[in-house]
């Protein structure tokens, strides 16, 4: 890892806490640790302007551990990667993103349109490591526990593993782009993948060009953060 993405990783973290003081006893989080998760969360962006300079091996598999300490549903584990790494399956991919991105550009109409057109939506071209997320729909493991009434919970899983290792490269000061302008089941036959894994992301990641704490999205006046994600219906 670069030296420079270390320094920059999490812009405004000056404690340097201890989650676990006593490596023989339970995990113990100070306020300094609790600090630098605030601001870790704060500046997990999603990103579409990547450096191409590539990953190092190493690191990429440090954040696949990662992933795999996410939560899952009767510790089902269903997620699975794919890493993208044809010329002509990235280019297939890319082909899949401009023709959903044109369906969807028609569904806007006026200034909002006109908006839409001039956002940059991907870092397919960029990006130096590329991960399909898929969910196993059918796994083995966990034996059905937990599942039976809400079988999207594995997607959820899934969607958590996504999380976790997007939390770990921004750590590392890598970013993550999670492209979704795509045809889910295009994407799976480009992979090729078994048909019991359904898609739940594309990932780009790499080292971003320019790092900010505000969503590019409200930069750019599609959308400013609203106040209902912390509404609280009581009952």
């Amino acid at each position: 890892m670069r030296p420079e993405a270390a320094d920059s990783a999490l812009p405004h973290a000056t404690a340097s806490g201890s989650a676990r003081p006593d490596p023989t006893g339970p995990a113990r989080f100070d306020d300094a640790f609790r600090a630098g998760f605030d601001t870790l969360l704060r500046w997990r962006r999603d990103v579409r302007h990547f450096s191409p300079e590539p990953l190092p091996a190493p690191l990429v598999e440090e954040l696949l551990d990662a992933a795999c300490l996410a939560p899952s549903v009767g510790n089902a584990r269903p997620w699975r990667f794919v890493s993208v790494d044809s010329p002509d399956r990235r280019a297939a991919i890319g082909a899949n993103f401009a023709a959903a991105n044109h369906a969807a550009l028609a569904g806007y109409t006026g200034d909002r349109a006109r908006t839409y057109a001039t956002l940059k939506l991907a870092g397919l071209r960029e990006a130096p490591q590329q991960f399909a997320v898929f969910c196993e729909e059918q796994p083995v493991e966990g034996y059905g526990l937990g599942r039976a009434t809400m079988p999207e919970t594995l997607r959820y899983s899934a969607v958590l593993a996504v999380h976790t290792l997007w939390l770990a490269a921004r750590a590392h000061g890598v970013g993550v782009g999670w492209v979704s302008i795509l045809d889910p089941v295009a994407a799976a036959a480009t992979l090729e993948v078994p048909p019991t894994w359904r898609l739940v992301a594309y990932l780009c990641l790499g080292y971003p060009l320019a790092e900010s704490e505000t969503p590019e999205l409200e930069r750019l006046g599609w959308q400013a953060r609203t106040g209902a994600c912390r509404e609280v219906l009581r009952r």
